[in-house]
């Protein structure tokens, strides 16, 4: 069974960048994706970008497209979401899943009810 655990949080003035990191345990599939949510209070929680376990296929939400990027090192089992050009809007806590989207990967991964594994969070916070 997939794990996953977030680090890399913290807080940044508007403008400045910042790196989460997600790392991946357990059994993984050709299907599985991880992906990075993220939620304010209040809110529902908002996908912000995901990567497939080869590498080969990125999707990310278009308040985000330009500024962030994700990447894996499969040699650490770590996925990295660089952020950049943070703004007061970013603030959230973001969190890590991982789920087998199968076909159809690129309008599903939105869906959190498609992810059964998920980290505690982390805190990012904007100053501006």
């Amino acid at each position: 069974q997939v794990q996953v655990a977030e680090s890399g949080g913290g807080l940044v003035q508007a403008g400045e960048s910042l790196k989460l990191f997600c790392t991946v345990s357990g059994q993984t599939f050709d299907d599985t994706f991880i992906t990075w949510f993220r939620q304010v209070p209040g809110k529902e929680r908002e996908a912000v970008g995901c990567i497939n376990r080869d590498g080969g296929a990125t999707y990310y939400a278009d308040s985000v497209k330009g500024r962030f990027t994700i990447s894996k090192d499969n040699a650490k089992n770590t996925m990295t979401l660089q952020m950049t050009k943070l703004k007061a809007a970013d603030a959230a806590v973001y969190y890590c899943a991982a789920g087998r989207l199968g076909d159809g990967a690129r309008w599903k991964w939105r869906v959190a009810a498609h992810y059964g594994a998920w980290g505690q969070g982390t805190q990012v916070t904007v100053s501006s």
